[in-house]
């Protein structure tokens, strides 16, 4: 059952991380981000780490992938980029996206992480959250204050700034 649910989430993750790449829309890109980012939620709980799958969740799914999808929203199109298609960087891209997931899994299956055994007690989430709030409450704080100042800064590209009769009207 574990495995079936490893290689969907695989498929998941790896599909919705190649549709970011490739959608021609930035806002269906954004999307296929935000599963992509799940997926890799989903391996956490596959862990046994539901806090980590959690806090996955709430930081990167909740937060940056919806401040991207509003950023994207807000921000015209053409300040952004114009898309220049190649099909020779697609297929070298994927070429060699392959090559390196192909490298990976060999030392991966080489590394003999299977045989590896702890005697430690795993550690309960409870007690991450407390730490989280006892003693890195300033990196939280700090992390507030970027995600506000990066939507402040979205607001402030999203601005229309229409000049009729060479007076500016905002």
């Amino acid at each position: 059952m574990a495995d079936i649910a490893f290689l969907a989430l695989a498929v998941i993750t790896i599909g919705s991380a190649i549709a970011a790449l490739e959608m021609r829309s930035l806002i269906y890109g954004s999307i296929a981000l935000m599963g992509s980012l799940g997926g890799i939620a989903g391996f956490f709980l596959l862990l046994d780490a539901p806090f980590v799958a959690l806090f996955q969740l709430a930081v990167y799914v909740g937060s940056i992938a919806v401040l991207i999808l509003f950023t994207v929203m807000l921000v015209k199109r053409e300040l952004i980029f114009n898309k220049i298609e190649d099909k020779r960087r697609k297929f070298a891209g994927i070429g060699l996206m392959l090559l390196i997931m192909v490298s990976l899994g060999a030392v991966f299956i080489d590394s003999g992480i299977k045989t590896i055994t702890t005697d430690e007690p795993p550690v309960d989430f409870r007690d991450i959250g407390t730490d989280f709030v006892t003693y890195y409450w300033p990196a939280l704080i700090l992390m507030g204050l970027i995600l506000a100042s990066t939507v402040t800064g979205a607001l402030v590209l999203a601005r229309r700034v229409d000049v009729e009769d060479g007076q500016r009207t905002n």
